[in-house]
């Protein structure tokens, strides 16, 4: 019997999916804290659901430390089994601590009443994700925020895109929603900022889609988010990463909003000279400076750095009150060293140092 014959083969087939199932519901009872040894399994129904709630879930940890990444792939790989799949993930949070794992349902069961979505942040790692602007606001309304940062994640969340009723929503992209919007409020904020980011659109040309005024700000002034269905930061960073790959290219490469804290005092003051003077090149270096502070702060990679260090020279040329075009300054301009006089006096009129001898 050849491998084709194998392949298509209708008893084959069931088994197949009588052994995931049944792989499937050992995962699950060790998840909720059950064993996966029959004799352990028949003591197990004697007690009392209370006690299998309390039960520690150490083993299952330890499972998803090692195999977590195959229950992700069979997630993205195997449709049929996706609500079972998205009940064993289990992922790092901003309530859960360093040491703990939580699963989807512990989040949706700690949510608050009024919240709709499960949110999450994707980076490189814990440490940067914590650090992110992006988390501000919600870390002020007490909310829990899923740390995703493994690359793989980031097509997990493509094929799962809502649990348990729940959609799940990005802190980095756009679309973002907190539920306490007040559109009378965000309306007038706008008309007040609109000459603002008109002219920040117009500093800024084509690195950014447009300017608006931040929803999930809370003490950074401003933070770069990209398209709902477009890359991620990370998801950028990942590809780029590539050995083949040209992040260039791709149609889904990140189109980018800058966002600005409307609230912050740096935001308002230059808004208040842009209005002043349009013109000045001065301000227009800030705004530059303020994009690519943002750049960095929200995942992405300075594009010429080059460019960003020339930028940085003229405005600290500015700050210590010096002209940025002044070329360098003459070689006898410079007071000859104190080192440089010793050793010149040290030397004897033939050209031969003087040796001193200590006995």
């Amino acid at each position: 019997m050849n491998r084709e014959t194998l392949a298509q083969s209708r008893v084959l087939k069931v088994m197949a999916k009588k052994i995931t199932r049944k792989a499937l519901e050992m995962l699950r009872k060790l998840a909720d804290g059950g064993v996966g040894d029959d004799e352990e399994e028949e003591n197990a129904e004697k007690k009392e659901e209370d006690e299998k709630k309390e039960h520690s879930t150490e083993k299952y940890d330890k499972f998803w430390e090692n195999f977590g990444k195959s229950i992700k792939l069979g997630l993205i790989d195997d449709r049929a089994n996706k609500s079972k799949l998205a009940k064993l993930l289990r992922f790092k949070t901003s309530k859960g601590g360093d040491d703990k794992w939580v699963s989807l349902e512990q989040y949706v069961e700690r949510m608050k009443e009024d919240q709709k979505n499960i949110y999450y942040i994707t980076g490189e790692s814990v440490e940067s994700v914590k650090a992110s602007p992006f988390l501000e606001k919600l870390a002020k309304a007490d909310m829990e925020v899923i740390y995703m940062t493994e690359p793989l994640d980031e097509y997990v969340v493509q094929s799962l895109t809502e649990f348990d009723g729940n959609t799940l929503m990005s802190v980095t992209k756009d679309g973002f929603k907190l539920g306490d919007e007040n559109k009378d409020y965000e309306k007038k904020l706008k008309e007040k900022y609109e000459v603002f980011t008109t002219w920040l659109k117009k500093v800024y040309g084509d690195k950014v889609e447009k300017v608006v005024v931040s929803k999930r700000l809370a003490e950074s002034p401003c933070i770069l988010v990209t398209g709902q269905y477009g890359w991620s930061a990370n998801m950028e960073r990942i590809m780029k990463a590539q050995t083949f790959g040209d992040g260039k290219k791709n149609i889904l490469q990140s189109k980018k909003t800058m966002e600005i804290n409307p609230q912050h005092p740096m935001v308002r003051a230059l808004q208040v000279k842009s209005e002043e003077n349009p013109e000045d090149v001065n301000l227009a270096d800030l705004a530059d400076l303020l994009y690519d502070a943002a750049l960095v702060q929200s995942g992405f990679a300075v594009p010429d750095a080059t460019v960003f260090a020339k930028r940085i020279h003229r405005i600290i040329s500015n700050g210590v009150g010096v002209d940025p075009s002044a070329g360098l300054l003459p070689e006898d301009s410079f007071p000859e060293s104190e080192s440089s006089e010793s050793s010149s006096s040290s030397t004897s009129g033939d050209g031969e140092e003087d040796v001193k001898i200590d006995l």
